[in-house]
C-alpha cells in the first residue's frame, strides 16, 4: 500500500468518513432487508436448526428405548443348543443391536452437525454438506453392521 494512500485512510477514519466494508467484494445490497445477494433470499433460522437437531435426538432415544425392550426381550433365552429358532433368533438379534447402536451414534452425529450450525449460523452450504458427508461415510450400511446374508 502506498504512503499517501495509508494516509488518506487515516484521515477518513479521523473525520469518520470511513469507507463501507465490503465482504467477498460483493456490492453492497439496496433491496432491503428482506433479501441477500449472499444467499440470495434464502433466510435461515437457529430455531429451524435447533428443532430439526432435537428431532434427531428424539430418534436417537427412540431407538435406544426400543434397542433396550429388545434386550429386556432376551433375558430367559438360555442355551441355543439343540434348538435352530433359538439360535437363529439370537443371532438376528445380536445383529439387529449392532445395527440399532450404529444408527444410535449416527442420530448423535447428525444432531450435533444440526445444533451447531444452529448455534453458530457461520457454517457455509459446503461445509455442512462436507461434514454430513462425514456422517455418511462413517454409517454407510456395510455387511459388518447389516449382517451379511448367510443364505438361511
Amino acid at each position: 500500500m502506498a504512503w499517501d494512500e495509508w494516509e488518506q485512510i487515516k484521515a477518513d477514519v479521523a473525520e469518520r468518513n470511513a469507507p463501507g466494508m465490503r465482504l467477498n467484494g460483493l456490492p453492497p445490497d439496496d433491496s432491503g432487508p428482506a433479501t441477500s445477494l449472499v444467499t440470495g433470499g434464502v433466510q435461515s433460522s437457529r430455531q429451524a436448526w435447533l428443532a430439526a437437531g432435537d428431532g434427531i435426538g428424539s430418534l436417537r432415544t427412540g431407538i435406544g428405548t426400543a434397542s433396550g425392550k429388545a434386550e429386556q426381550g432376551q433375558t430367559g433365552l438360555g442355551a441355543t443348543d439343540g434348538c435352530m429358532t433359538a439360535a437363529a433368533q439370537q443371532e438376528v438379534y445380536a445383529s439387529w443391536k449392532k445395527y440399532t447402536e450404529e444408527v444410535g451414534r449416527r442420530c448423535g452425529s447428525l444432531q450435533g452437525i444440526l445444533e451447531k450450525v444452529g448455534r453458530d449460523l457461520l457454517l457455509t452450504d459446503e461445509a455442512v454438506k462436507a461434514e454430513v458427508d462425514k456422517v455418511r461415510a462413517e454409517f454407510s450400511d456395510r455387511d459388518d453392521v447389516v449382517g451379511a446374508p448367510t443364505g438361511r
